[in-house]
């Protein structure tokens, strides 16, 4: 098993070298200035939004919020990310749920105001959902979390052509290849799409901040 763990690690290095060679050094751009909602916008709820301690808290009034980074919103949209790398830290309370959305987009409200596009990285420490904290969900779910939630986290989500990684507190906890013909399962957007945080219901209560992006 150690040798096995190994080899995983010793790959994924490779992979993130390879990145770096392959599409030039980009530089990160910082999403969220530690103050206030500049640069984000809810689709609804919008009162499910805050910034408390140099963090956006997300609490939801009702099933479901979400706020998309859309920067300066300006003639040209909200800006788009294909392949990128994403960075934040992530904290909840006790018993709460979230999400981080990649390849979405601002009018993709379904049922229950759920995002309809892109694909979204879990976070949930509740007994009810057993999608867990790191799941690509409904993709690769994971039974269980690598994380105590109640304390900061560090996420990192990586997509480069159809592949997408997940880390947790630097550890690889999925490395997923997105097939040529997709049926039922959430999939990437030709195009890339918009980045945006979930706020889940009135009874979790998630903390984001730290969040930069660097396109590759």
């Amino acid at each position: 098993m150690g040798s096995c763990k190994a080899l995983v690690w010793v790959t994924f290095a490779a992979m993130s070298a390879n990145l770096d060679t392959a599409h030039g050094d980009e530089p990160w751009i910082d999403l969220f200035n530690g103050e206030n909602l500049e640069g984000w916008r809810p689709n609804v709820l919008p009162e499910s939004w805050s910034v408390e301690d140099g963090a956006i808290r997300a609490h939801a009034t009702r099933p479901y919020s979400h706020l998309l980074y859309v920067g300066s919103w300006d003639e040209d949209g909200y800006p788009r990310f294909d392949d990128f790398v994403l960075e934040l830290e992530v904290k909840t309370e006790p018993s709460s749920n979230g999400g981080i959305f990649i390849h979405t987009d601002f009018d993709s409200v379904g049922a229950k105001n759920r995002l309809t596009r892109g694909l979204e990285v879990q976070i949930n420490n509740t007994e009810k959902e057993k999608r867990k904290t790191g799941s690509l969900y409904q993709v690769v779910d994971l039974a269980s979390s690598p994380v105590d939630e109640t304390s900061w986290f560090a996420v990192r989500i990586t997509t480069l052509d159809q592949r997408i990684t997940i880390e947790v507190n630097d550890a690889l906890v999925v490395d997923y290849t997105e097939p040529e013909n997709v049926e039922g399962k959430p999939m990437l957007q030709p195009n890339g799409g918009a980045i945006a945080l979930q706020a889940h219901d009135p009874d979790s209560v998630v903390y984001y901040r730290s969040i930069r992006v660097r396109r590759l």
